[in-house]
């Protein structure tokens, strides 16, 4: 059985759309780090995405007993394509069947020159699939975003997308997902510590 330990890059006091656009996470609440690095196990592989909140996230996270994998680019957020960077009123005004149902029948439902739910979760899957195989029975801690954490939560409940995006996750949790084969198992979600 290989666990993973999710969580969610540090803030990134953006208030707007942020999938592919590459910006930093604010990683100044050492006290919330130290807290966060106590709630991980001592002995990890530590993999990312390879966005900069998510890579410098998982940085600042690594301890002495963790083994730091290259970063991933397949764990990136959700891509937003021309939403990206757009505020949430105007996407819902440039696009408003579409963004409501983006939100409200996700599956299929792409932004525009971006990715839908299904593609994005086919991704991030794939990677673990792939890291189960290459580490059976490891810990693996792995920094990453809202929808990539949410993709697997639905893979391991078996639910359908819209009601994993019920599911708060919130910056610098924990969420915590094993895998024995094709079952996955919650323990955690949105742990914070």
């Amino acid at each position: 059985m290989t666990t993973w330990h999710w969580v969610r890059h540090g803030p990134t006091n953006e208030k707007a759309f942020v999938g592919w656009r590459d910006v930093p996470a604010d990683l100044s609440d050492t006290a919330q780090i130290s807290r966060l690095r106590q709630a991980l196990p001592g002995q990890a592989l530590v993999i990312s995405s390879d966005l900069l909140r998510a890579s410098a996230t998982a940085d600042v996270i690594t301890g002495p007993g963790h083994q730091r994998l290259d970063h991933h680019p397949d764990l990136r957020e959700m891509h937003f394509g021309v939403w990206d960077g757009m505020h949430f009123d105007a996407v819902a005004a440039r696009d408003p069947v579409l963004s409501r149902a983006f939100w409200e029948e996700p599956g299929d439902v792409r932004a525009p020159d971006g990715e839908s739910w299904n593609m994005t979760a086919q991704r991030v899957s794939a990677v673990v699939q792939q890291m189960n195989v290459a580490h059976p029975g490891a810990d693996i801690i792995a920094v990453a975003h809202f929808g990539v954490i949410l993709t697997q939560i639905q893979q391991a409940l078996q639910v359908p997308p819209y009601d994993a995006l019920a599911h708060r996750i919130d910056n610098l949790s924990v969420t915590t997902i094993s895998w024995d084969g094709d079952a996955g198992k919650v323990h955690r979600i949105n742990h914070l510590s």
